[in-house]
């Protein structure tokens, strides 16, 4: 019998991509989760017993998955972030986990720079008003010349900061490693979070959870922030308290908020996802052409690499 991989990411379980198909070719047996769905814990308990490889997504996977997976040697993500991975009873398994370190990093660059640009110009207010058979107009604000925090500096962080310069924006940017970018230091420079939070016009977040698992962006936190700020938050969640986010829009310090995830994926309450200060997009950040073939290539080659050993 044909070693089994699971495959569950969204971009293809909808349609089955040539590079994880090839797997099939190597002799490796393919299963798939519900096509185009995200897997629920019960599907995951079904379909993972005696899977020795598993190319995963965003979906949660919860320690009583693990349990009955037991022959799993390698977790594969078609990304980088591992939030949603028990890693503490992955380690005590031995089960090996896997990134695809920057595939993705340009798409979610270019939808955050494509968020702050429907931030600061109301777009989607315009198109909306517009199909609604009305004419809203409402004065927006340029990026040049803005100052726009970047908290994070990895493949992604790095990205937004060279394209925002380039648009004529001033980056100030937060990274305990303060890694060397190459950018030019009239529009380039390192500072702490609050410094940045206090100065920044835009604010960017482009990192991991803090160690305890705490929100970034806490209610103290956001009252620091400078009148009218627009926050983009294509990461995670968890890195904003939602409930002082909420109230941070209803008087304005937060002038507007463009996310690309959310708690739940799709959002049950749309409290947030729905408030008209919110732009919304459905976690596509790495949802690109380009991204789904880079991140692909990478996972089943860390599959290959993993299960070969």
């Amino acid at each position: 019998m044909n070693q089994r991989i699971l495959v569950t990411p969204r971009s293809l379980t909808a349609e089955p991509h040539p590079e994880v198909e090839r797997l099939r070719d190597l002799g490796f047996e393919i299963v798939y989760s519900t096509a185009g769905a995200m897997p629920t814990e019960q599907e995951l308990m079904t379909l993972v017993p005696d899977c020795v490889g598993w190319l995963a997504g965003v979906e949660p996977v919860t320690p009583k998955i693990i349990a009955v997976a037991e022959k799993l040697k390698v977790i594969s993500r078609n990304g980088v972030g591992v939030d949603n991975l028990p890693i503490e009873t992955l380690n005590q398994r031995g089960v090996q986990i896997m990134i695809a370190e920057g595939a993705n990093s340009l798409g979610v660059a270019e939808l955050t720079i494509g968020l702050i640009f429907s931030a600061m110009r109301s777009i989607p207010l315009a198109d909306a008003g517009i199909k609604s058979g009305g004419w809203p107009r409402v004065r927006g604000m340029e990026v040049r010349g803005r100052t726009i925090g970047v908290i994070g500096c990895g493949a992604i962080g790095r990205e937004v900061a060279r394209m925002a310069i380039a648009l004529g924006a001033n980056v100030i940017a937060f990274d305990p490693a303060r890694p060397n970018l190459d950018l030019p230091s009239a529009s380039f420079s390192y500072a702490e979070v609050d410094e940045i939070v206090a100065q920044a016009d835009i604010l960017s977040l482009h990192c991991p959870l803090p160690r305890d698992g705490s929100a970034l962006l806490t209610e103290e936190r956001l009252a620091l922030c400078k009148q009218g700020q627009v926050i983009i938050n294509t990461a995670r969640s968890k890195l904003i308290d939602e409930a002082a986010l909420i109230d941070a829009l209803e008087d304005g310090r937060v002038g507007a908020y463009a996310t690309d995830v959310f708690d739940e994926e799709p959002p049950t309450s749309l409290t947030l996802a729905a408030h008209p200060r919110v732009i919304a997009t459905s976690h596509i950040g790495g949802f690109t052409t380009e991204s789904v073939e880079r991140a692909t290539r990478i996972a089943a080659d860390n599959l290959l690499t993993a299960l070969r050993a």
